[in-house]
């Protein structure tokens, strides 16, 4: 399963039900855009730091940008960046969980739903 950060801030914001799926699922999977997205929302170095030291301490696996996620997000901004306004960030962590053949665990339905080759497990506030 792969994780949204929309799913782990809620966690970080302490939403019980985000904590509950969350350890529900026992090894934790990100895109490599998610933890910029998470990096990018951090206050200061310290705030950075406690990122860090939470993923690690939970053993998240990161995974990177190959050529055929990166082709493949580049189809989906084709396809649906006119009709349904796909952003980069959301095509590339979409076209990761396809070309890892895993579901994506989103609270997010409104910009993955279109994408017809995606397993989309809603997260349900």
């Amino acid at each position: 399963m792969l994780i949204d950060s929309d799913v782990l801030v809620l966690h970080t914001r302490g939403n019980v039900a985000a904590a509950q799926r969350l350890n529900a699922i026992e090894q934790w999977q990100i895109s490599v855009v998610t933890y910029m997205e998470l990096a990018q929302g951090c206050s200061d170095k310290s705030d950075l730091e406690r990122l860090k030291k939470g993923l690690a301490a939970r053993q998240v696996r990161v995974l990177q940008i190959t050529p055929a996620i990166s082709q493949r997000a580049a189809n989906l901004i084709d396809a649906l960046a006119l009709s349904h306004g796909m952003r980069v960030a959301d095509a590339l962590i979409a076209a990761t969980a396809i070309e890892h053949r895993m579901p994506l665990l989103t609270a997010n339905l409104k910009h993955f739903s279109p994408i017809t080759d995606l397993n989309v497990e809603a997260f349900v506030r």
